[in-house]
């Protein structure tokens, strides 16, 4: 049986690399015993064995939310309506960031434990391919088109480029050190990769699939989000605690917005007025405007050892896992409340929302 990782404090606050090492480490080799199967769960949200749970058909009916579990080797998915688990699937060993495809028929994994893309076919919740990528893959990006995933390889220092028409790697491009995260322009002409290991962010040019600028950051840059037009990227830095404001044009910083403790992962309100930070030590969500640059509110999302990883962001709601309460909360974008706290699986890491489909 494993147990939880203990509750993190001031003092023993690590890089990002060092706790998802520490985490891993704790993780026995359950490779072995993964299948490509999905698991019924139970209702009320907990990710246990259940009842019949819902039909393909009613899934399609209305937006999905799904979470990887670090330390289960698994993904829970939600439905967004009711805020309850309705299916647990196994993905490979140490899944980590996620990402959906536009149209909401295939997420894609990142298993740091098992340097592999899981591609899960959400019409079915099964797992239909496996791409060997880099070391220790942790970060996922689309295109807007989805027809290219960018992953960030923390033991390669690389991005592997994919095909998700083939399900293969047409390219892999050196960045800097221990890449954590990626995320895309919208128009699809670059994706900014944070460099935790060496506090720089890389500019990947997509149509020639070359690092054309690497800008500043601060230490241990670890989440990255970037506006409509490519003009502002934010940049979540753990070590020195706070939000860099980049210009990748000109590969400066325009400001740096101070947040305390261990902010991890950004991300942008759809409109781009508004980026929501999750901070590890106090356990909260610190929401920024971007006109400003000021932190407008805080949101607390559970005490200290909470630890608020990642967020992924609706035009009516906030989602963010929290790795040492084993949870998801789901915060009013309107009201700035916590709407819901779900119970999922060990060690939650990434979450991404399907649209709602009619």
């Amino acid at each position: 049986m494993r147990s939880r990782p203990p509750a993190r404090t001031a003092t023993t606050d690590r890089h990002a690399g060092d706790r998802r090492r520490r985490r891993t480490a704790l993780r026995p080799v359950l490779a072995a015993g993964v299948s490509l199967l999905i698991t019924s769960c139970s209702p009320a949200g907990s990710a246990g064995p259940s009842s019949a749970g819902t039909s393909v058909a009613d899934a399609a009916a209305s937006g999905r939310v799904y979470v990887t579990n670090q330390l289960d080797n698994t993904v829970s998915v939600i439905d967004a309506g009711t805020n309850k688990v309705v299916a647990t699937v196994a993905a490979g060993v140490g899944p980590e960031g996620i990402a959906l495809a536009p149209d909401g028929r295939h997420a894609y994994i990142a298993n740091s434990g098992s340097a592999l893309v899981s591609v899960l076919d959400t019409r079915t919740n099964t797992i239909v391919a496996t791409v060997p990528v880099g070391a220790s893959p942790s970060g996922v990006a689309l295109s807007p088109n989805g027809l290219t995933l960018y992953v960030t390889n923390g033991g390669s220092n690389s991005v592997s480029i994919l095909d998700t028409r083939t399900n293969r790697v047409a390219a892999t491009v050196a960045v800097g050190i221990s890449p954590v995260s990626v995320a895309t322009s919208r128009d699809g002409a670059v994706a900014l990769v944070a460099n935790s290991g060496s506090g720089t962010v890389s500019v990947i040019d997509t149509h020639t699939r070359r690092v054309t600028r690497t800008l500043p950051a601060g230490r241990s840059p670890v989440g990255v989000a970037v506006n409509a037009a490519a003009s502002l990227a934010y940049v979540a830095n753990e070590a020195t605690a706070g939000v860099s404001v980049l210009a990748p044009g000109t590969s400066t910083i325009t400001t740096t917005i101070s947040l305390g403790e261990g902010p991890f992962d950004v991300a942008l309100a759809p409109d781009d007025r508004t980026a929501y930070v999750t901070v590890l030590g106090p356990g909260a969500v610190a929401v920024i405007d971007t006109h400003s640059n000021r932190v407008s509110a805080t949101v607390p999302v559970g005490s200290p050892g909470t630890d608020p990883f990642n967020l992924d962001v609706t035009s009516h709601a906030i989602y963010v896992t929290e790795q040492g309460a084993g949870t998801l909360t789901v915060i009013d974008q309107k009201t700035l409340k916590v709407i819901a706290t779900v119970t999922v699986g060990n060690s939650p890491y990434g979450v991404a929302v399907s649209p709602q489909r009619t």
